[in-house]
């Protein structure tokens, strides 16, 4: 008799196991498939912050290359390239790219160039950098991230592309000089990997990856 009740007990507690791990696999799944919703619909977003929507009449999200470079995009870890065409001309690029010297570690960045190389657009994908002095890099906080638009890198010794305290033309945050010096030379140095590899970024078959 007491055998069989334990028996009934370890089934019963087989079931319920098994009831539990089939709910938490769903949530999961349901949440992975709503989490990869809005990480495309936040792309989107961004994408068409950085690049001019009018420009280009190709489905942007879906046409990316994967690209890495530790010295210019700030890790060797694959982030990706948005190629913008009108008709089968190539007319602008986004560029995933990291600045691994903030304040708090990495800031994740987008930046829209031309085909020219001047700047469409630059926003902030993630960061930890310090509320109310480092944050003013996202949109939503400031209007700095702005700044970099219509801008254009002359050359590599260009000394516009530094803040104002170290005698280049962007400002800095009263008491946060690290994060915006760290922006702004990630931006340059992203301009300066696609000056060098313009002609292969343009020509690569898409080949999109995971969002960072």
């Amino acid at each position: 008799m007491m055998k069989n009740i334990i028996s009934r007990n370890g089934l019963i507690l087989a079931c319920f196991a098994l009831a539990i791990s089939a709910i938490v696999a769903l949530t999961h799944q349901g949440t992975k498939t709503e989490i990869a919703e809005q990480e495309t619909k936040q792309l989107l977003r961004l994408l068409d912050q950085v690049v001019i929507r009018d420009s280009y009449d190709n489905e942007l999200y879906k046409h990316c290359i994967v690209t890495n470079s530790l010295q210019f995009l700030g890790s060797n870890k694959d982030q990706r390239a948005f190629i913008a065409k009108k008709g089968n001309d190539v007319v602008a690029i986004a560029l995933e790219a990291i600045a691994p010297n903030g304040y708090n570690g990495n800031i994740n960045l987008l930046i829209g160039l031309t085909a020219q190389g001047k700047v469409t657009g630059v926003r902030t994908l993630a960061h930890q950098e310090t509320p109310g002095l480092g944050d003013k890099i996202e949109i939503v906080k400031d209007d700095w991230i702005t700044s970099f638009e219509g801008m254009i890198l002359h050359s590599h010794t260009d000394k516009r592309w530094q803040v104002k305290k170290d005698g280049g033309q962007f400002d800095q945050f009263t008491g946060a000089t690290i994060t915006p010096r760290a922006v702004v030379q990630a931006v340059k140095n992203t301009i300066v990997y696609f000056e060098r590899n313009k002609q292969q970024l343009f020509t690569e078959s898409a080949r999109c990856g995971a969002i960072k």
